[in-house]
C-alpha cells in the first residue's frame, strides 16, 4: 500500500536523524485497507470472513459494477451470531462496524433472486486499531537536552501521522474512483450495444415493410383480366 510505503520512508529517514529513538513510534495506530473484485455467478451466494480484534473498527464499502439490474443483496453478520448491518437489492453501500467483537465477522453477497444474470461485485476493507498492544515507555524518558535541529519528537508524529492519513485517503479516493469508472464504462457498453441490436432490428423490419409496401402498389396497377383473341 502507497502510504504504508511512504509511512516507512519517513520513519526510515527519522530514524537516521535520530538513531536509538525510532523504537517510540511504534505506538502509531495502523489502518489496514484492502480490496477484491469477483465475480457472483447467477443463483449463488457468496460469503467473505475477517478475523477482528475486540474494540476495533471495520468499515465495508461495495459496488456492483457489472450485471443485469446492478443490484445485490448483502448482509455482515458478527461472531456471536447477530446480524450487523442488512442490504436487499442495492447497488452500492458503506457500512462502519465500531467496538467489534472478538472473532470472526462474516459478510455475504446474494445474487439467489437472480436466474440468468451474474454481478461482478468489488468491495473493499478498512480495519483500523488492529495493532497489538505493546508496553512501551514514555518516550519523553528518551529526550535529553536540545533536540537535533530543533525539531520536537511530538512535531514529528503529528507530521508522520498527518501524512499517512491524507496518502491513506488518497488511495481510498482513487480506488473508488476505479471502481466507478469501472461501473460506468460496463453501462456504457451495455447501452452501446443494447442500441446496436435494436438498430439493426428497426433496419431490418423497415426494409421488410418498404419492400410489402412496393409489393402491394405495384399489385394495384397489374391488369389480371385474359385477354381472349
Amino acid at each position: 500500500m502507497e502510504a504504508a510505503r511512504a509511512t516507512l520512508c519517513v520513519l526510515s529517514v527519522f530514524g537516521a536523524l535520530f538513531p536509538g529513538r525510532s523504537a517510540v513510534l511504534a505506538s502509531f495506530s495502523q489502518a489496514l485497507d484492502s480490496d477484491f473484485t469477483f465475480t457472483l455467478a447467477a443463483g449463488r451466494r457468496e460469503c467473505f470472513f475477517q478475523t477482528m480484534k475486540s474494540d476495533a473498527s471495520l468499515e465495508i464499502e461495495y459496488q456492483i459494477l457489472d450485471g443485469s439490474g446492478l443490484d445485490v443483496d448483502f448482509v455482515i453478520t458478527s461472531p456471536s451470531g447477530q446480524v450487523v448491518f442488512s442490504d436487499y437489492h442495492k447497488s452500492d453501500g458503506v457500512h462502519t462496524v465500531v467496538d467489534t467483537e472478538d472473532g470472526d465477522y462474516m459478510f455475504c453477497f446474494d445474487n439467489t433472486f437472480s436466474a440468468v444474470s451474474e454481478k461482478l461485485v468489488f468491495f473493499e476493507l478498512i480495519l483500523d486499531n488492529m495493532e497489538q498492544e505493546e508496553e512501551v515507555e514514555d518516550w519523553k524518558e528518551y529526550v535529553q537536552g536540545t533536540d537535533v535541529l530543533d525539531m520536537k519528537l511530538e512535531d514529528i508524529m503529528d507530521t508522520i501521522n498527518n501524512v499517512k492519513a491524507r496518502l491513506g485517503k488518497s488511495v481510498h479516493i482513487q480506488t473508488m474512483l476505479r471502481a466507478f469508472e469501472a461501473r460506468d464504462r460496463n453501462i456504457q457498453e451495455s447501452n452501446f450495444d443494447r442500441v446496436n441490436f435494436w438498430s439493426v432490428v428497426n433496419v431490418v423490419v423497415m426494409t421488410m415493410i418498404s419492400a410489402l409496401q412496393v409489393y402491394l402498389v405495384r399489385s394495384l396497377f397489374e391488369d389480371k383480366r385474359k385477354i381472349r383473341t
